[in-house]
C-alpha cells in the first residue's frame, strides 16, 4: 500500500509495517542491518495529520507510528515515533487492525489528538487512565463500521 492508502484507510490503533523492498541482511553484518532497519520496521498508528499551511510554508499530510519505548522499572524514558509524509516512497502494509470493541485513549480532543493507549475494553481504558493522568483524555470505542470499511477500502487500494 502507499502512504496515501494508509492515511486514508487505516484506523488509528492499527499496526503498520513499512519496507523499502530490500531483503534483510544477515545478523553478522551489523552496520548493514542497522541501515536496513531504518527503512524497514513496524509500529502502531497513533496520529494522522492533514496537510496544512503556515504563511508561505506548506506541509504535506502525514501519519505517525509509535515504534518503541525504552526505559526500566515500568518507567518509559524514551518513546520512539516515526512520521511519514504522503510522498514517502516506502511500501506500507496493515499488519493488524484494532479489535472491534477495543477502546482508544487519546491525549486530548480534536484533530491534533494522539493515541496514547489502546485498551481491550472500556473498564481497562478507564483503569489505565486513572494510573497515567491525562486530564484532557478522550476515550473512543473501535466500531465494526470503521474496521470493516478499512478492510474493504484497503483491498481496493
Amino acid at each position: 500500500m502507499s502512504a496515501h492508502a494508509i492515511h486514508d484507510n487505516a484506523p488509528i490503533g492499527s499496526i503498520i509495517a513499512w519496507s523499502d523492498g530490500t531483503p534483510r541482511p544477515p545478523e553478522r553484518f551489523t552496520r548493514k542491518l542497522a541501515a536496513w532497519l531504518t527503512s524497514n520496521g513496524k509500529g502502531r498508528l497513533i496520529r494522522k495529520q492533514p496537510s496544512r499551511s503556515m504563511g508561505t510554508l506548506s506541509l504535506s499530510a502525514s501519519f505517525t507510528l509509535h515504534e518503541a519505548d525504552f526505559g526500566a522499572g515500568g518507567v518509559v524514558a524514551i518513546r520512539v515515533h516515526r512520521s511519514f509524509s504522503l510522498g514517502s516512497s516506502l511500501h506500507f502494509n496493515v499488519v493488524e487492525r484494532p479489535a472491534i470493541g477495543s477502546v482508544r485513549v487519546f491525549d486530548r480532543p480534536g484533530e491534533d489528538a494522539e493515541l496514547v493507549h489502546l485498551a481491550s475494553h472500556l473498564p481497562a481504558a478507564e483503569e489505565w487512565l486513572s494510573r497515567h493522568g491525562y486530564p484532557r483524555a478522550v476515550l473512543q470505542e473501535v466500531t465494526a463500521d470503521e474496521v470493516g470499511a478499512a478492510v474493504v477500502e484497503g483491498r481496493a487500494a
